[in-house]
């Protein structure tokens, strides 16, 4: 079966988006997202991340 393209009237401006989310976490009280703890993160993702931070990235 193939996907139906979303039938929304109008698309909605980024800034607006923007402006509806900080007015949801101000409802909510939540200000900050957490970090990820990465314990169950492979071998291979913890020496990509350790090369990107090694390489003066921060991700």
């Amino acid at each position: 079966m193939a996907s139906k393209i979303s039938g929304t009237d109008r698309a909605i401006p980024l800034a607006e988006l923007a402006a509806d989310i900080a007015r949801r976490r101000e409802e909510t009280g939540i200000n900050a997202v957490s970090r990820n703890s990465g314990t169950r993160r492979t071998e291979s993702k913890r020496a990509l991340l350790k090369a990107i931070e090694d390489a003066g990235g921060r991700w």
